[in-house]
């Protein structure tokens, strides 16, 4: 369906563009007909810009915007650039997170663990916060997308993963925390999923045509899980004998995700709020 409406062409912000799935999302979004300000960190500027050359390529605007996500200031001011150089906004893809690494309790990094929450849970929230704000200014409703990593409510005890990440730690006979912020970012973003997109909030934002859901992305292929182990035995090998997948269990493209999130961003979407869709060729089910 076109995202042209006889009075405006509708806008998207997709944070953590630069590569991975918010880049696959943009680049969707941009074929669907949409304008896209892409958002990602400073550093990530130069791949920020070239996925901006490749929705122009699609025939729509775009523009970069460079914003950390956990502060409040940029989080607005991200907003701001994207009305002031596309005029409105209708769809926020609140995409970005990061990762501390993998170590145990015991080797934790406190600082690293921070980030997670200060990226992951908190410009989240910052995202949806500031985009609804918008789009109840704006009065013709809209879309509300976040990411939430179910895949990581495997369990992990009794788990060797030295094999799988040099970084690993084994601790055998006991739970072996594999990415201690990823777990903490499920329990938390659990958390705040169990408020954002409750009945309540749901239908607070059901008031304004303000639809509100996620999807939860099971083992894409990104480099995010990539590991140099998957050079020799194929893309997603590590993750896969990490969890204990069986290898014959498909790897997920950012297509798949993008796929998904194009439907919840389309206005065939609009009976459609408080869920999550997992994209995960059914993982987490095992």
């Amino acid at each position: 369906m076109s995202a042209t409406t006889e009075d405006y062409t509708r806008v998207v912000i997709v944070t953590g563009a630069a590569q991975g799935i918010g880049r696959a999302i943009a680049l969707r979004l941009a074929a669907d007909g949409l304008d896209v300000a892409v958002a990602d960190i400073p550093s990530k500027i130069d791949s920020l810009n070239a996925v901006v050359k490749e929705i122009q390529g699609l025939g729509r605007k775009a523009v970069a915007v460079t914003t950390d996500v956990s502060k409040e200031n940029e989080v607005k001011a991200m907003i701001e650039t994207t009305v002031s150089a596309l005029g409105r906004l209708d769809v926020m893809v609140a995409n970005a997170g990061v990762t501390a690494g993998r170590s145990t309790v015991m080797d934790a990094d406190v600082e690293s663990w921070e980030k997670c929450w200060e990226v992951n849970i908190r410009g989240t929230l910052l995202c949806y916060k500031y985009a609804a704000r918008q789009m109840v200014k704006q009065g013709a409703g809209g879309r509300i997308i976040g990411i939430l990593i179910l895949f990581f409510e495997c369990r992990f005890n009794n788990l060797t993963i030295s094999e799988v990440h040099p970084r690993s730690v084994v601790c055998e006979g006991s739970p072996v925390l594999v990415d201690i912020a990823y777990r903490r970012r499920l329990s938390e973003l659990q958390a705040i999923h169990t408020y954002v997109y409750s009945a309540r909030s749901a239908l607070e934002l059901r008031e304004h045509k303000i639809t509100a859901n996620a999807y939860a992305p099971g083992a894409i292929d990104t480099e995010m899980i990539a590991n140099p182990i998957d050079k020799e035995h194929g893309a997603g090998f590590a993750i896969k004998k990490l969890f204990k997948i069986q290898s014959d269990v498909r790897t997920g493209q950012p297509s798949d995700v993008a796929n998904v999130v194009s439907f919840l961003a389309s206005p065939d979407s609009h009976f459609v709020t408080g869920q999550t869709i997992s994209v995960d060729d059914g993982i987490h089910f095992s």
